[in-house]
């Protein structure tokens, strides 16, 4: 019997990645030209020619611009969870602003859908040991699941040391601490990490973004395969709706580095998301909490 994964859309534009922070502010977003109905509108279409249902991470500035989009989503059978409001790190923003951010967030998309929005992923997957306090501030707002804890090593963001698949975050004496199981009487969260392949003793990312543009398909299919036949687990894959887009416009005074994660193979995206739908099943993540 196959493994149903998680499919996951982190629901943002080209000009709110991280890396971009330093020359794409908040301020100038406006001014910008938004290109994410159009790529959000081909993923809908593309997951309805394959029937797959996923879990659409929308971000408040995004959601707040295009209500239409968010109510399309959900009409089409999609779970609509929270990415924030304003694409930041953590790190970057204290714990009394990230409060705000994420409820006024949520507040947004439950005013449009109509029904309480229960998972989060955070911006650039950046909670971290130093921003564990996150976790009090999502159970506070009243949300179910988290999903942005990468375990692995990353300038901007990961836990190497985090379990690789679903578990909880569990309020201890000692901190925020991962857990399998919890009792009823523990403050807890479940989370449900982005999924890395274990190699020896490393954690490789396999499951999504600018991995899946880097590695040749035929590499993506292996790890993941790997993931759901040897060791007999969902993994949950993410993409953002301007990987489809190799049209958008350029952002200039980027670092090389930050231009190739960016830029590399978006012509490649939409073929390779269509072999990934074929080739392996897929539901939103608030499934598999019923």
């Amino acid at each position: 019997m196959s493994i149903t994964n998680y499919l996951t859309i982190d629901v943002e534009d080209y000009f709110h990645v991280s890396a971009f922070e330093s020359t794409s502010p908040p301020d100038t977003w406006a001014g910008r030209e938004c290109r994410v109905e159009r790529n959000t509108d081909l993923i809908l279409t593309i997951l309805d020619e394959f029937n797959v249902k996923a879990t659409f991470f929308i971000l408040g500035w995004v959601a707040e611009r295009y209500p239409p989009l968010t109510k399309k989503i959900a009409e089409n059978g999609h779970e609509i969870a929270c990415h924030g409001y304003l694409h930041q790190r953590l790190s970057l923003q204290g714990r009394e602003t990230y409060r705000n951010d994420i409820r006024k967030a949520k507040a947004i998309l439950e005013e449009q859908i109509g029904a309480a929005v229960i998972g989060y992923r955070a911006p650039s997957y950046s909670i971290t040991r130093e921003t564990s306090w996150a976790f009090d501030e999502l159970l506070d707002a009243g949300f179910k699941y988290d999903s942005s804890i990468f375990p692995m090593k990353h300038d901007f963001y990961g836990i190497p040391d985090w379990p690789r698949f679903a578990g909880y975050a569990v309020k201890t004496a000692q901190g925020w601490q991962d857990c399998e199981t919890i009792e009823d009487d523990q403050l807890a969260i479940r989370e449900l990490p982005i999924t890395t392949l274990k190699i020896g003793k490393k954690n490789l990312p396999i499951a999504g973004g600018g991995y899946f543009r880097l590695l040749p398909y035929s590499v993506t299919r292996w790890g993941l395969k790997r993931i759901n036949q040897h060791e007999q687990q969902p993994f949950v894959f993410y993409l953002h709706p301007w990987e489809f887009d190799p049209q958008q416009p350029r952002m200039t005074n980027i670092s090389a580095k930050s231009k190739f994660r960016h830029y590399l193979n978006l012509d490649k995206t939409e073929a390779r998301f269509c072999k990934l739908l074929n080739d392996f099943k897929f539901m939103p993540i608030a499934d598999s909490l019923v």
